[in-house]
């Protein structure tokens, strides 16, 4: 599934992201590696970003980048 086919607050595991070398070196610094947990804080209203946690930490994803992140329930 998707991260932003995610209900709000659940506990994702990443699995796959899909992009350029760009967007693969900006997750990485963000900690969006595949096999790290992130949990779904919540869904910025009027197409704005997403808002999730990564170890302790709120990053803000956008959505066209949210839309290329595979994960799973943990």
């Amino acid at each position: 599934m998707k991260l932003l086919d995610a209900p709000k607050g659940s506990l994702l595991r990443v699995i796959d992201y899909r992009g350029g070398k760009g967007v693969e070196f900006k997750l990485r610094q963000l900690g969006l590696a595949p096999g790290h947990k992130i949990k779904i804080l919540r869904y910025a209203p009027l197409g704005g970003p997403v808002m999730i946690d990564v170890e302790g930490r709120s990053v803000a994803i956008g959505r066209g980048i949210a839309a290329r992140i595979d994960v799973e329930v943990s």
